[in-house]
């Protein structure tokens, strides 16, 4: 007999996999209640809805819900983001309780999305408390880890690391290790701090299955520091230009010239920049930032046109 009927709201759409409702949904489905999808004109009435949403710039839910208790939650309504700083509200952030936090997940939900694919988190918080991130906001200074790979993978061909700072960790050698030993391609979400990088972490990275590993440079001040340990990764690691992406944060607080100069750099290191435009929906057509984006982010067109100049000539 069906307990309770629980209704999932996903605000952010469904183009990437909602980890706190697939956890939601797993231990629902553990009480012996129905789990579905929220619609407004099919579902009817419900006896709880979670609506869920990661950034704060996705509209809320607008329609009404028929529902005795509606439960929202996620980032994207603890944190706002004011005059460049972001806001947290302790008071609005909710957490899963242990028992649902540390359930395997129900892939279920999203079943193009997580064919043969596992998505999870080994470890949380960053040091780096950076202005325009708001993990450090949320979750602290401090990466520690969370959960063993089994927790969310159980045999995929891949893992998404949903992790911010996996090798700010003290733990970063048991998360790489189990990341080995799984045998599956794995991707860095969120990327792979290379100011942190060492011989001993370049050497275990290259015995993970990876078919594309990303970095960041999103401060140019840290030029003197970042460009050593882009060398050194590159030469232990013997990977070629294809498997290395940079994400490099434009128009945040650097200048243009700043900018095409980190580009330009990467190129010359034999990685691949993506230029990554901070509050881009702010930045007019015509300006040179989306242009270097467009030239930039082209790998046809970034390795068939070496400078920016002849590209903007061109265009």
């Amino acid at each position: 007999m069906i307990k309770m009927k629980i209704g999932l709201i996903d605000c952010d759409s469904h183009n990437f996999p909602n980890l706190p409702l697939m956890k939601l949904s797993a231990w629902h489905k553990q009480q012996g209640d129905s789990v579905e999808w929220y619609q407004p004109l099919f579902s009817g009435h419900m006896d709880r809805v979670y609506v869920s949403k990661v950034f704060s710039f996705t509209p809320d839910y607008e329609y009404y819900i028929d529902a005795d208790e509606v439960i929202k939650g996620g980032s994207g309504y603890c944190i706002d983001l004011v005059d460049g700083k972001e806001i947290y509200h302790a008071e609005l952030d909710r957490k899963l309780p242990p028992e649902i936090e540390h359930i395997y997940p129900d892939y279920s939900l999203y079943p193009e999305l997580t064919k043969d694919t596992a998505y999870g988190f080994m470890s949380r918080g960053c040091p780096r408390g950076c202005n325009f991130c708001h993990v450090a906001t949320k979750e602290g200074r401090k990466s520690y880890k969370v959960a063993d790979l089994s927790e969310f993978w159980n045999g995929q061909k891949n893992i998404v690391l949903l992790d911010p700072n996996t090798i700010a960790c003290p733990d970063w050698r048991d998360i790489l290790q189990q990341l080995i030993d799984s045998g599956a391609w794995v991707d860095f979400s969120q990327g792979v701090d290379i100011r942190l990088m060492t011989e001993e972490k370049a050497e275990m990275i290259k015995r993970i299955k990876i078919k594309n590993i990303h970095f960041a440079w999103d401060r140019y001040e840290d030029k003197d520091k970042i460009i050593p340990k882009f060398k050194m990764f590159k030469e232990l690691s013997g990977y070629d230009y294809q498997k290395l992406t940079v994400y490099i944060l434009c128009g945040f607080d650097t200048s243009f010239e700043q900018d095409l100069e980190r580009v330009n750099v990467l190129r010359e290191l034999g990685f691949n920049p993506y230029v990554m435009l901070y509050n881009k929906g702010n930045i007019p057509k015509g300006n040179k930032l989306r242009h270097l984006q467009r030239w930039c982010n082209n790998r046809i067109v970034f390795r068939s046109c070496e400078r920016f100049e002849d590209y903007q000539k061109r265009k």
